[in-house]
């Protein structure tokens, strides 16, 4: 069996080289394979392995004080679903290129948890009786294989295109409670951080993303899969991959 996992935290990093080889240096320790991405806002991390690996891994990245609070969100497979591993620094653990949606400048946009969007979504209206919108903040090609069911979704081929592509709608939103999601949430955590600065106080933040909201309670609200970018391709509402064979080793 194979663990998979993936997990984000914004933090500070004063020296993201040197963070980036320590990791690296784990991962191989450990034989995961997967992604691993550094900036001076944090770590982006994907990575797949043997259990005992992957724990070994998360153990000694939550005992350093800056990601100790890091959540790690966890399926399984049978097979092996990177060819590879890759470490990179990078600009942003996740481009988006806007100032006021960077999370180390700014207190975090309010999140809600998965249960309280099940219950939102059930009862058609937030419990103050207003409509919710489910803001999908992720692309076209993740979008084809499921979403929440009536997102309000955008046709942009990569995240920084999500500020003009939202433009069109922001005065239909204003008298609802936008909820924006994506994967596994350091998108919408971005977006309604930025979305928030820019006057969209109705915004929030679907903690943990697609996966996170799997995990605590199932699909419901949800139409087919989830998007993953490894060679699962997608995830169903239980975390079963949609292929679930090893990927071959990289040339």
């Amino acid at each position: 069996m194979i663990a998979n996992t993936a997990a984000y935290h914004f933090t500070p990093v004063t020296d993201p080289d040197a963070l980036c080889a320590t990791l690296r240096a784990r991962a191989e320790a450990a034989d995961l394979r997967g992604t691993i991405l550094v900036a001076g806002e944090g770590i982006n991390l994907f990575l797949a392995g043997a259990p005992a690996g992957i724990e070994a891994f998360y153990a000694a990245l939550h005992a350093d004080p800056r990601f100790a609070d890091m959540r790690v969100k966890t399926s399984t497979s049978q097979g092996q679903p990177f060819a590879r591993l890759k470490a990179k620094v990078k600009p942003e653990i996740i481009s988006f290129r806007i100032a006021d949606g960077q999370p180390l400048a700014f207190p975090r946009a309010p999140a809600v948890d998965p249960a309280t969007v099940q219950r939102w979504l059930r009862q058609g209206h937030d419990d103050a009786g207003k409509p919710v919108v489910m803001l999908d903040t992720r692309n076209t090609q993740e979008v084809a294989y499921g979403t929440f069911q009536d997102a309000l979704v955008l046709p942009i081929t990569r995240f920084t295109d999500l500020p003009e592509a939202l433009a069109p709608h922001r005065d239909a939103l204003r008298d609802s409670t936008v909820v924006s999601f994506c994967t596994g949430g350091i998108r919408c955590e971005k977006a309604a951080l930025w979305m928030r600065n820019d006057g969209m106080d109705n915004v929030l933040q679907l903690e943990g993303g697609i996966l996170g909201y799997f995990e605590a309670v199932g699909g419901e609200g949800y139409e087919g899969r989830c998007f993953v970018f490894d060679e699962r391709v997608a995830l169903d509402d239980q975390l079963q991959p949609l292929v679930d064979g090893s990927a071959t080793a990289a040339a």
